[in-house]
């Protein structure tokens, strides 16, 4: 790989952190709202925050605000992953079925250990498409964002060499 590859692989995996961080923040918001409206039996606060950490201060604004920002961290371990396997393959269908994969992930292995939320089997069925819905566009925004800026910064890199 020559030096100017090189260059534009690490600015679109800088953006790429970016759109996982920003992308993790929005969509935890969109479900705390969708909690709010009882769409949802728990909020993202209850699975990243209340799990660990039972403080008077996690269960108000604050333990949301941690959320929010714990999110955007895991959801750059997750727009990294989506970089390294999939940055190549512009297709919302693959980002889609990353995010079912995520989905898979979070309330089959991961439900399971926390011990003061429902099992997959106990949740009600809207909580359970509500939170399939949201992942699934959580993996479209991150994956396809990632695989457009991808394509984009290649072919403008291309556009350039010509020049």
């Amino acid at each position: 790989m020559n030096k100017q590859n090189q260059e534009t692989s690490v600015q679109v995996l800088k953006r790429s952190l970016l759109t996982g961080f920003a992308g993790g923040i929005f969509w935890s918001l969109i479900g705390s709202v969708l909690a709010y409206f009882k769409f949802m039996e728990f909020t993202p606060k209850a699975l990243l925050v209340r799990s660990w950490l039972r403080t008077s201060w996690s269960g108000k604004w604050p333990g949301d605000l941690l959320a929010l920002i714990l999110a955007g961290l895991l959801s750059i371990l997750v727009a990294v992953i989506y970089f390294v396997l999939f940055r190549k393959l512009a297709s919302m269908w693959i980002g889609a079925v990353y995010g079912i994969i995520i989905w898979g992930v979070v309330f089959f292995l991961v439900l399971p250990l926390i011990k003061h939320l429902p099992s997959i089997a106990q949740l009600n069925k809207q909580s359970i498409i509500t939170t399939l819905c949201l992942y699934l566009l959580y993996g479209v925004f991150v994956g396809f964002s990632i695989s457009y800026d991808y394509k984009d910064t290649i072919m403008n890199s291309k556009m350039k060499r010509k020049l």
